[in-house]
């Protein structure tokens, strides 16, 4: 029985040297800054297997029990989403013949073509994909720029991309041809979202989401919003309790709503910028900062 004792506590001893051996490893190449987070410099080949492994599991589980059935794709749905491909798409995954732009092809990991997407990914996997985009990886999320119709037909020309030769995808793609505008491509993707009138009441889950979508937090400091410690623009602590809105109006949720969508309207000259916000996500971000007691 002793000798028994002594083998248990040998075992656990040398877990435990093993475990802060870890842990003061860890902490070295985190706070001694070891490990290179330079984008001209590429992932060491285990940590990229590691990372695209966990990706693509956490997106097929995600895919597979939290989006529909995708629906049935017409020849509108692919000329809609082409426009939106090349709106959105095109400067960092290029397509046939057409390069990647320059800020597409400095990532790491890199945004690789998505000529074969409809090879290794499902419609709804793709969806999943376009809808919330890759934490850490560059892609972004596209729901607060793209309407539901949109995202899918993102997806139906995703699904056609394979089938289109140089010749083809510029055609389907490009907004004038030889001096001629196509007709049926659309000017802007997600100018839908834009026009489309704001929801009775304002959801305040949704309003936090929509402050980082928008970037709000790279300027100001949002209780209940991870992001840097920034000072740029006030802290939004206490948000609910201010009486005006950019010094010149009074504050109420019409006049918020107002402000988040047209401050320059609103305030002329005023740094802060336009960030493209939706009226239905202006109205779900009032309802957050409401909330900011």
């Amino acid at each position: 029985m002793p000798h028994r004792r002594t083998v248990y506590a040998t075992i656990f001893a040398t877990m435990l040297a093993v475990a802060v051996l870890a842990a003061a490893a860890g902490f070295a190449t985190v706070y001694l800054g070891l490990y290179n987070v330079a984008a001209s410099e590429q992932h060491f080949k285990p940590l990229y297997q590691l990372l695209e492994t966990a990706m693509h599991q956490s997106v097929k589980l995600r895919a597979r029990t939290g989006v529909d059935e995708p629906p049935p794709f017409d020849e509108a749905m692919v000329l809609r989403g082409a426009g939106c491909y090349r709106d959105q798409c095109l400067q960092c995954h290029g397509g046939p013949g057409v390069p990647q732009g320059d800020i597409g092809k400095s990532m790491q990991p890199l945004p690789g073509p998505l000529v074969d997407a409809a090879r290794r990914w499902s419609a709804r996997e793709m969806y999943w994909l376009t809808r919330h985009g890759i934490r850490m990886s560059g892609m972004p999320a596209w729901e607060h720029r793209m309407d539901e119709e949109e995202l899918w037909s993102t997806v139906a020309f995703l699904q056609r991309l394979p089938d289109l030769d140089v010749a083809a995808f510029r055609q389907i793609t490009v907004e004038e041809v030889d001096g001629a505008r196509r007709t049926g491509t659309i000017a802007t993707c997600g100018a839908a979202r834009m026009a489309a009138a704001p929801p009775a009441m304002g959801n305040a889950v949704l309003g936090r989401q929509a402050l980082y979508q928008h970037a709000c937090n790279a300027c100001h400091m949002i209780p209940g919003v991870t992001g840097p410690e920034v000072h740029v623009g006030p802290s939004l602590a206490g948000f609910a309790a201010r009486t005006n809105i950019a010094s010149v109006l009074p504050h109420t949720a019409e006049n918020l709503e107002r402000w988040l969508r047209e401050p320059q309207a609103v305030k002329p000259g005023t740094a802060m910028p336009a960030m493209g916000v939706s009226p239905a996500d202006a109205r779900h971000i009032a309802a957050y900062l409401a909330e900011l007691k």
